[in-house]
């Protein structure tokens, strides 16, 4: 094989910058503080720690190269008896060079980028979000430092295009920043959460080119969104919402009031959800994009069980005037959005609750090895080695049903059933896991002196929001019965 003679390129912020190198990729390296070199056989930057790791990893991808240009000549060569003999469907065939046949890999498979982000963000989570859990939880407080933390990383416009700002990363990255965060604090996971899977895809999937070129560059930049669904008598009944909004010129004028909202004490962008015509029922919701400096009220922050640090808000709206241009989609296709965006967020809302179980046993399973009863560690008697191999089976099979949701979602195929059952099982594992975490610690674990009686009081409100635990059995049975019905 022919040796590459490369030339080092130094790469400067300013350079990474005016080539508009995804946030992520600039914000690693630089925290690394290690030079960049193009990689040959990618349109990508990578660090490389010395010249022997760039050497090896040119082999692997020579290689990888090889190979791949081989099948792809076999499958021109004779694409109909490839097909027939089962290397790769005929769809696959389709076009020249487009698609290879590849193997099928497990659901901890990841991406290059995948994996870069779930390292960098489980290091800003140690380094950064860490040393302020304790303290945010008792002042009920989001730490500024921290959000503007999350947004100088590129954590807030994850699968935001990088020509607004964003990382453009994939929707399992956004799980995997999710889950991540969790394993910390769950606060500032859900902050993130409902920033990316519902604000920020909301923008990008429904806001028209002059909202998006608007808002979506804030979003990833500086400002923090919330999602205002959830009323006093509108909860898991979402479309029994009565905040109205009535046309007036080329505006609308809203009024009513929200509560439950996430983010909405730190929040700059409200998604507001409001009947422009309640005649027609849920047909009538519209979805309006609503700055905080155009008349929101934050009327009460609630005092929660868990995940204290992160803000719930009741909001008031008292004659917010709205421009019309600020409708996200169509007027009277609110309850689509909401519908659509939720069977999504509810797989964020897995990844939380996988994350705090497993931070729940990462603080745990040490200290059985550290105490010790009757002449030996806690953690070889038979019975606990028992239950802490029971809970890590929970917290693989909800691991892979998060995943699995989360690629399905990706590949444009059928997941609500799927997201369904992520979310149920995810929270209750959450809940056993982090239970059994406070047990094996005795009386330590209740206590305040270490996190694992914090991880327990976080861990139940994955059976409450974005849809209980019966909404989620509903919504699986709805469609199974469907299924075998027909």
């Amino acid at each position: 094989m022919a040796e590459f003679k490369e030339p080092e390129m130094k790469v400067t912020a300013q350079e990474m910058a005016e080539a508009r190198l995804p946030l992520r990729y600039r914000d690693y390296c630089a925290h690394l503080l290690i030079p960049l070199n193009k990689c040959r056989h990618r349109t990508m930057y990578m660090p490389w720690k010395c010249e022997e790791e760039r050497h090896a990893y040119e082999k692997c991808e020579y290689e990888d190269f090889m190979r791949r240009s081989k099948i792809l000549a076999k499958i021109n060569e004779d694409k109909n008896t490839i097909a027939r003999r089962g290397l790769v469907s005929k769809q696959m065939t389709r076009g020249f060079g487009t698609t290879l046949a590849t193997r099928v890999n497990s659901l901890h498979s990841l991406s290059e980028d995948e994996q870069m982000m779930k390292d960098m963000v489980a290091r800003f989570a140690r380094e950064t979000v860490q040393p302020l859990v304790s303290k945010m939880d008792e002042e009920e407080l989001m730490d500024p430092s921290v959000i503007k933390g999350l947004f100088e990383a590129g954590l807030m416009g994850v699968e935001t295009p990088a020509d607004f700002g964003g990382a453009e990363a994939s929707f399992t990255s956004a799980i995997l920043v999710i889950e991540e965060l969790a394993k910390i604090d769950a606060s500032v996971s859900v902050l993130c959460d409902v920033h990316n899977t519902l604000v920020n895809t909301v923008f990008r999937t429904y806001g028209s080119k002059e909202i998006q070129e608007k808002y979506l560059p804030q979003l990833a930049t500086d400002k923090l969104g919330c999602f205002c669904l959830s009323e006093a008598a509108s909860g898991s009944d979402a479309f029994a919402l009565q905040t109205r909004a009535v046309k007036d010129g080329d505006h609308y004028v809203i009024n009513g009031s929200k509560m439950w909202i996430t983010n909405s004490a730190e929040a700059d962008v409200f998604l507001v959800f409001a009947n422009v015509d309640p005649s027609k029922g849920y047909k009538g919701i519209t979805c309006f994009v609503v700055e905080r400096d155009m008349g929101v009220v934050i009327a009460k922050k609630e005092k929660k069980l868990g995940i204290r640090a992160s803000s719930t808000c009741q909001l008031s709206f008292d004659d917010v005037r709205v421009p019309a241009s600020n409708i996200l989609g169509e007027v009277g296709k609110g309850y689509k959005i909401a519908i659509e965006i939720l069977n999504e967020g509810r797989i964020g809302i897995a990844a939380q609750m996988l994350g705090i179980a497993q931070g729940a046993v990462d603080v745990a399973m040490p200290y059985l090895f550290q105490r010790k009863q009757f002449g030996s560690f806690i953690g070889d008697f038979q019975a606990m080695q028992h239950q802490y191999a029971q809970i890590a089976v929970d917290i693989e099979a909800a691991r892979l049903l998060t995943y699995n949701a989360a690629r399905l979602k990706e590949e444009g195929k059928p997941f609500v059933k799927e997201a369904a059952m992520a979310k149920l099982y995810a929270s209750q594992v959450a809940e056993r896991a982090s239970s059994k975490a406070v047990e094996w610690m005795g009386g330590v674990g209740f206590t305040r002196e270490v996190p694992v009686e914090k991880f327990y009081r976080d861990c139940k409100i994955g059976a409450i929001y974005e849809g209980t635990s019966n909404i989620q059995l509903q919504t699986i049975a709805k469609i199974l019965s469907k299924e075998y019905r027909d």
